[in-house]
């Protein structure tokens, strides 16, 4: 059986839907000039920040700017700010009747009812993926990716941090990523989306976005736009893992669907989702 000649790289040139999406761009949403430019760039997801990156004293500029663009035919999700704060109920307002939001990100989410909350102001159709960046929010890790209007869950790794002490080491970090990946699982929701990697190094983003992989997530933040090729490559499925799920699926098809022994059932699942993922994100082989 042929297969066309085709890109063994993952490439971008069609959306990803965003239950798959690999890289999530952040943009300070101060910076208006840049959203154009992150909107066209290599990121599966653009994310325009009127949290973190926005002081207190520019929310209400910065968050016009971002309604504006929403409103004038750029299209990206919204990161808000937490439930908690002063600023989340008219990042709410401003942002409902905006024709293109995509969903939001709801900042340093730490309960299921603040989803529950945030989707409901919304009109109950705008999806939330929560972002959990506390002890309390990775001890209830389960009740947000339950709560209704939840999407996926994503990891604030830097807050995370800061809140427990723990450093940046794998083995630190292995405990609350597993925490959201199995979280994710029980709720029915795509894997979660790992925190960013600081600093311009792309040797250390690809190393960091191979423990995302290994760790069962399957999204990865995103400072620059320049991260997101490397995101993107690192959490596709890789040319190996192609051609064995497409030689196993042929084989299996051609013995008539006869599953031989306990090891065919999982083997079946992990080659019918590579051959998935590698549809959405373009990975091709060339088989003979």
């Amino acid at each position: 059986m042929n297969a066309p000649l085709a890109p063994l790289a993952p490439v971008t040139a069609r959306e990803v839907a965003p239950e798959l999406a690999r890289s999530w761009l952040l943009v300070a949403a101060t910076r208006p000039e840049t959203f154009d430019e992150a909107a066209a760039s290599h990121a599966d997801a653009v994310v325009l920040d009127v949290e973190d990156a926005v002081d207190a004293s520019h929310k209400d500029s910065a968050r016009q700017d971002v309604v504006d663009w929403l409103s004038s035919g750029g299209s990206a999700w919204v990161r808000i700010n937490d439930a908690t704060s002063e600023h989340w109920a008219a990042d709410i307002e401003a942002l409902r009747a905006a024709p293109g939001l995509r969903g939001v990100m709801l900042a340093k989410t730490e309960f299921g009812g603040q989803v529950m909350d945030t989707y409901n102001r919304l009109g109950a159709k705008v999806p939330v993926v929560a972002l959990v960046e506390s002890a309390i929010g990775i001890e209830n890790a389960t009740e947000i990716a339950r709560a209704k209007g939840a999407f996926r869950l994503a990891f604030g790794s830097g807050d995370f941090r800061r809140d427990t002490g723990m450093s940046a080491d794998r083995e630190a970090m292995a405990y609350p990523r597993a925490r959201l990946v199995i979280s994710s699982r029980a709720a029915g929701l795509p894997g979660p989306i790992d925190g960013p990697t600081v600093g311009s190094s792309h040797p250390l983003l690809r190393e960091q976005s191979a423990i995302t992989v290994s760790m069962g997530m399957t999204g990865k933040l995103c400072l620059s736009p320049d991260q997101a090729p490397v995101v993107n490559e690192v959490i596709s499925p890789t040319r190996t893992d192609v051609e064995w799920a497409f030689e196993f699926l042929e084989d299996f098809e051609a013995r008539g669907r006869i599953v031989r022994d306990g090891s065919d059932l999982p083997r079946l699942g992990r080659a019918r989702k590579i051959m998935q993922l590698a549809e959405a994100f373009e990975v091709h082989i060339v088989v003979r």
